[in-house]
């Protein structure tokens, strides 16, 4: 199994991180991608990267944090990248739900980040939330790195799931494709096929059906790899197998 997007730095897991990683080993889990949202939360993200063999990080600043950054923030991510756990740029994008920055910061960021992928050659982990629209005229526009990316806890219909893939994109499928109000994700699932699906989590966040209401963590990623099963009526172990096939491609390759 694999997880594309965790945050295992952030609090809630500070008093049983142990017993949460060890879950990894024992649950035959190929790895974990560790999500920064900032540059000192990047910083945790890699730490945490660095002391266990099936953690890998992403470095990045999320669009709520795009006005607190500074101007030469990408120099610190060069630094990060230099560290062999450190597999890709992200999570970044544009979040017009909360705005907790504006559109022209959230935008200009994202942009940043987008060209420094491409410059560095890593692929990108992308949030998106409320909008689409410009998000797609943002990647169109500045291209995407060789391996391209993922939009992360993917949350439009099957039309705009299909126009990211077509531009050299995974969707990344976490807990809310088994909330039985979600028709919608469940159709872009079997619309895009498994060949262009991600597994993530977003935990400590998003937790899937059977434990909604918990702290959500890596090893409930299975439920969302028992609903893609059962979505595309394929036997799970195949389904756990290409999803990481994905997952290595675009992170390891």
């Amino acid at each position: 199994m694999t997880d594309t997007h965790a945050h295992l730095h952030f609090h809630q897991f500070e008093k049983d991180l142990d017993q949460v990683l060890q879950k990894l080993d024992s649950h035959n889990f190929s790895f974990v991608i560790n999500v920064g949202i900032d540059i000192e939360d990047s910083k945790k993200a890699l730490s945490l990267s660095e002391k266990h063999d099936k953690i890998y990080c992403s470095v990045g600043v999320h669009p709520h944090e795009a006005s607190n950054v500074p101007e030469n923030f990408l120099q610190a991510f060069e630094e990060l990248i230099e560290y062999k756990k450190v597999v890709a740029i992200g999570e970044c994008g544009l979040d017009y739900y909360r705005m907790l920055s504006s559109k022209e910061q959230q935008r200009k960021v994202f942009e940043e980040q987008l060209k420094f992928a491409k410059d560095v050659d890593l692929p990108v982990i992308v949030h998106v939330r409320d909008a689409y629209e410009d998000a797609y005229e943002i990647i169109s526009r500045v291209g995407l790195p060789m391996r391209g990316g993922v939009v992360h806890a993917f949350s439009a219909d099957e039309e705009w799931a299909m126009k990211f893939v077509e531009l050299g994109m995974y969707i990344g499928i976490g807990g809310p494709i088994t909330y039985p109000k979600n028709h919608t994700l469940r159709r872009v699932v079997a619309t895009i096929g498994i060949e262009n699906v991600l597994s993530e989590t977003d935990c400590p966040y998003l937790a899937p059906q059977p434990v909604r209401g918990k702290r959500n963590e890596p090893i409930y990623v299975r439920f969302v790899i028992e609903e893609i099963a059962r979505i595309l009526d394929m036997n799970l172990e195949d389904v756990a197998a290409v999803l990481a096939s994905n997952a290595e491609e675009l992170f390891m390759s």
